[in-house]
């Protein structure tokens, strides 16, 4: 077992050292949750999105059907809310339709923090907001804003904070004090230490690429104009893990290539490693369900790091008022002057 595993099988245990309760709307399998479970919130409630996802060691867990056509009328009481709202609206693969994608979630997140109030939040979506839909993202922020918090965003990479997987992601927090993003790590970790004990074997129930495939393959690397073949590299982070190249067969398949050749697709357990996911961590559901899982979720290791630095920002002494936050805006480090209205859009 390498020091990276150790690291995560141990780092990411639940701990209990704080009284405020947490909210993860959009929890999915809980890659967040167990970011902030770690760092010791443990009355965390959670609103699942699926059907086959495990409660596992959460404490208080309340089970909600997250829609714009169901939205929530009572949310459970919380100190502190999280989550991740759906991000094909807002991703390459997802079309980037933006708010008129039915998946879009962020009216619900919205929602929730105007009737909770809570101390801070936090909530993770792909770079593509800041892109194609940047508009939107705007008005996200506005709205947020106008209920007297100072927003902090920022792009980071799951590579940067121990995680062995280039996955850029934008994280937004909102606060009344002062926050500072966690600081990134000197060192990479490589896809070898991350699963270097199974990443050249072939059990019995390996799935290969057969020939066909690796036509496919070699058409689509060369369409894109790869440099490298996709595989996976032992001295080198992964690729961005995602829904589509864990489960489905696609030319960017993530794969190892084994020593005689062959080229296998990866096991959950891996999967999950690369994202920072514990060995003893439990997923529900059959192999593409599971990879669903694995690929939609934020990588623990980082939301580990987010929730301390959320946690020393909740217990800062010198807090700002509503009034203070909503009348001085140099209190907000992104904002921007004459940002136009897109208030007609919203409604």
């Amino acid at each position: 077992m390498t020091e990276y595993v150790r690291h995560i099988n141990e780092t990411l245990k639940p701990r209990k050292t704080e009284q405020e309760v947490v909210l993860d709307l959009f929890a999915g399998c809980g890659g967040l949750s167990l970011g902030f479970e770690s760092a010791g919130y443990s009355k965390l409630r959670s609103s699942f999105t699926g059907k086959h996802l495990p409660l596992r060691f959460l404490l208080y867990v309340s089970q909600a059907e997250l829609s714009i056509s169901k939205p929530i009328v009572l949310y459970p009481d919380a100190d502190i809310v999280i989550g991740g709202p759906p991000c094909q609206p807002f991703s390459v693969g997802g079309h980037q339709k933006g708010m008129k994608d039915a998946r879009d979630g962020f009216p619900i997140f919205i929602d929730a923090i105007q009737k909770l109030k809570p101390k801070v939040f936090l909530f993770e979506n792909v770079r593509g907001l800041l892109y194609a839909n940047k508009w939107y993202f705007d008005l996200i922020l506005k709205e947020l804003r106008k209920l007297g918090y100072i927003i902090d965003y920022k792009l980071l990479n799951a590579v940067d904070f121990g995680v062995p997987q280039n996955r850029e992601r934008l994280f937004v927090v909102g606060h009344r004090a002062k926050f500072n993003f966690p600081k990134q790590h000197a060192k990479q970790i490589t896809v070898g230490e991350a699963i270097g004990d199974t990443m050249f074997t072939a059990p019995e129930n390996s799935k290969f690429l057969n020939a066909s495939m690796d036509t496919y393959v070699a058409k689509y690397e060369k369409a894109s104009f790869c440099i490298n073949p996709r595989d996976l590299y032992f001295d080198k982070p992964a690729r961005t893990l995602t829904c589509r190249n864990l489960a489905g067969a696609t030319g960017d398949m993530q794969r190892v290539r084994l020593k005689d050749g062959r080229r296998r697709r990866l096991f959950h357990n891996e999967a999950a490693r690369l994202q920072s996911f514990p060995d003893w961590f439990e997923f529900i559901g059959n192999e593409t369900q599971r990879f669903n899982q694995i690929g939609n979720a934020v990588s623990p290791l980082l939301a580990y790091q987010m929730a301390l630095a959320l946690k020393e920002c909740y217990q800062k002494e010198e807090i700002y008022s509503t009034e203070e936050i909503t009348a001085n805006k140099h209190l907000q480090p992104n904002y921007i002057p004459n940002l136009f209205e897109y208030e007609e859009v919203y409604q």
